[in-house]
């Protein structure tokens, strides 16, 4: 029975599209079986693995709607074990056509039923927003990873994403789990980044991976080759950060 996790924030640039790319990649080569999921409008983490978005016929857009099932929008990517169901623009649509159905929470959950058995992880790249595209994949998901930028506004809109994770445990999803806080963006010789992962950590304890990304100038060059930092530089230090991540969540869910 495979795992879906969410990896949500509604601010952006975060880490999060960086997070769901190096972390499929990473989890593929420890072996496991992984579906990453795009559900961002802006198609990043598909055109970060390779694939062409302008060529995107069926994607998580057709998904949602219901017209195509997730078999179909399947697509193989530069990453050894991961695939990946990619987005497109028209994404962009699909706040406003699901706001008139019935059940409208729940498209994701209810199409993910039938894929979800063939994967080890199921991830999904959500939208920086708290819209009907996140909700969805919230109600989807089993748990969620938030990445939180070591800066000075980090904490600012935590507390707006922990109480949507609130309400959607109380109306969506009872079993939806916090599958950990991830410190992206650290720089050790910044006072300020020292100061975030402290008062981080001194705040959420247990809730916080022990691993921190570090900031990386592999990692940024990675998505314009169309590559996962495990395919672009494997000796980087952010490859052994996702490494140690991927690590940390099999550890955590055996």
């Amino acid at each position: 029975m495979g795992k879906i996790i969410a990896i949500a924030n509604q601010k952006g640039g975060v880490g999060k599209t960086t997070t769901t790319v190096n972390l499929a990649a990473s989890l593929g080569v420890l072996e496991k079986k992984v579906l990453l999921i795009d559900a961002d409008p802006q198609a990043n983490a598909s055109s970060g693995l390779g694939i062409d978005v302008d060529g995107v016929a069926i994607g998580s857009y057709q998904v949602l709607e219901h017209s195509n099932t997730p078999q179909e929008a399947v697509m193989k990517c530069s990453a050894p074990n991961v695939d990946v169901i990619p987005a497109h623009i028209d994404l962009v649509a699909i706040e406003i056509e699901l706001v008139d159905k019935e059940n409208r929470e729940y498209m994701l959950k209810e199409a993910l039923a039938s894929i979800k058995d063939q994967y080890d992880y199921i991830l999904i790249d959500c939208a920086p927003s708290l819209g009907l595209l996140t909700l969805n994949a919230l109600t989807a998901a089993d748990s969620v990873v938030i990445p939180i930028q070591c800066e000075y506004f980090a904490l600012e809109g935590l507390g707006k994403l922990l109480n949507t994770i609130k309400s959607v445990q109380k109306l969506h999803n009872p079993d939806l789990d916090i599958e950990g806080l991830l410190l992206t963006m650290y720089d050790s010789r910044l006072r300020l980044s020292n100061q975030v992962v402290e008062e981080v950590q001194k705040h959420f304890n247990d809730m916080v991976f022990k691993t921190i990304i570090q900031r990386n100038v592999k990692l940024s060059e990675a998505p314009s080759f169309g590559e996962s930092i495990i395919n672009f530089d494997a000796t980087s230090k952010g490859a052994n950060n996702y490494l140690s991540l991927a690590e940390e969540i099999i550890k955590k869910n055996s």
